[in-house]
């Protein structure tokens, strides 16, 4: 009796202790595979106001964020070029057009008085020819040849007062050339000179690009304005997964700062791919992915353009699906396996998958809704071996 009292005891004592493992029920619910990447918001449409003329611009009245109303906010004003100062030989060259156009003036004046002269004189001599003709004096032939002579007088007095003009616009293109920076012309003209660039669109300045009084060139952008509540995600995929998605795909939003998750949809992707080296070094296709955001502009007042979001898209989804957790599954040779909980120990069980996400993975043979199975098993974990 004693020697069976020590046999038991001793195979108890031998007898290796049960592994303590976490275990996972194997349920039915929903799965999503996602495709997960960093991506930015920006306003669609941004506007980018430039300046119409070279010139001074004075400082910006706006600030980054002010609040702009199409074609009444002044975004910025600006002073046209001056123009330069003339060095002794270009003004005396211009001296020199001036006096000339001057003079063609005098000219042409002089041209309108002959012409002005002449067809008095004809008008007398017509006078003339009508009386005589009444008593049959003159022919009729004489007559025409004075009314022809009036017409063609009127025709070209006409022409020289058209020249006198011609000459005297000259004469004023010639002497704004000599206009200099302190010139009298120019300091008379300072006032209401200055040229007041308002805003294209109704919305917010995103940028004030420039800001200080500086020169800037005609074409020079000085600010860029949006409307916040235009906004939408772009997302650089990697063309080998973007091609796993379409438009109307749903998205999520994540750790935008925001207090909830927020809902998107994809609206666009573009048909052009690029290249890209990430930060290892190797060089990727990528492509442009639009998202649109769902929820109501209230949920996402906080984000601006070029926000940094995380977007998680639906590449798949099915709200019932046999799910086991992923950190359940390990590798058994070339097949995918788990050790499922039967009365008190491991039992190896090979499983066939199929849609995995990061967390859970579907189950298309091997296991039943409602069975265990164990969690991280570790190396102490093996078929047949006691756990608690």
């Amino acid at each position: 009796m004693a020697v069976a009292v020590v046999v038991v005891g001793a195979f108890y004592a031998l007898r290796p202790l049960p592994v303590p493992v976490d275990t996972a029920v194997i349920d039915r619910g929903a799965l999503s595979v996602t495709i997960d990447e960093e991506g930015k918001t920006r306003i669609r449409e941004v506007f980018m106001v430039s300046a119409p003329v070279a010139g001074k611009m004075l400082r910006a009245p706006l600030e980054v964020g002010d609040k702009v109303i199409a074609g009444k906010t002044i975004v910025s004003v600006i002073e046209p070029t001056s123009p330069t100062f003339l060095d002794v030989r270009s003004r005396r060259e211009l001296q020199a057009v001036v006096a000339a156009a001057s003079a063609a003036v005098s000219l042409a004046s002089s041209e309108v008085e002959k012409a002005n002269s002449e067809l008095k004189f004809a008008e007398k001599d017509l006078k003339r020819a009508n009386a005589l003709s009444k008593t049959s004096v003159i022919s009729e032939k004489a007559q025409e040849q004075a009314e022809l002579d009036v017409d063609s007088k009127k025709a070209l007095l006409a022409i020289a007062e058209a020249t006198l003009e011609l000459r005297r616009h000259e004469l004023n293109s010639a002497r704004a050339r000599l206009i200099e920076p302190q010139s009298p012309d120019m300091v008379s003209d300072i006032g209401g000179c200055c040229i007041e660039v308002r805003a294209p669109v109704s919305g917010q300045v995103l940028k004030i690009i420039a800001e200080s009084e500086q020169v800037v060139a005609s074409g020079a952008l000085l600010a860029e304005i949006g409307n916040p509540n235009d906004l939408e995600i772009i997302v650089e995929l990697l063309s080998s997964a973007a091609v796993k998605i379409a438009p109307g795909a749903p998205a999520t939003i994540e750790n935008w700062g925001g207090s909830k998750n927020l809902s998107a949809k994809v609206t666009k992707i573009e048909p052009t791919g690029f290249t890209k080296v990430s930060a290892l070094g190797v060089e990727e296709q990528r492509v442009n992915v639009l998202l649109e955001l769902t929820d109501p502009p209230q949920d996402w007042a906080a984000l601006g353009h070029e926000f940094r979001v995380f977007v998680k898209i639906a590449q798949w989804q099915s709200n019932d699906v046999l799910r086991a957790a992923l950190s359940a599954l390990f590798r058994d040779g070339n097949d995918w396996a788990v050790y499922k909980l039967v009365e008190g120990r491991a039992q190896l069980t090979g499983i066939s998958i199929d849609h995995r996400n990061a967390h859970v993975a579907e189950v298309v043979g091997g296991l039943n809704e409602g069975d265990e199975v164990i969690l991280y098993p570790s190396d102490r974990v093996d078929d047949d071996v006691r756990v608690i």
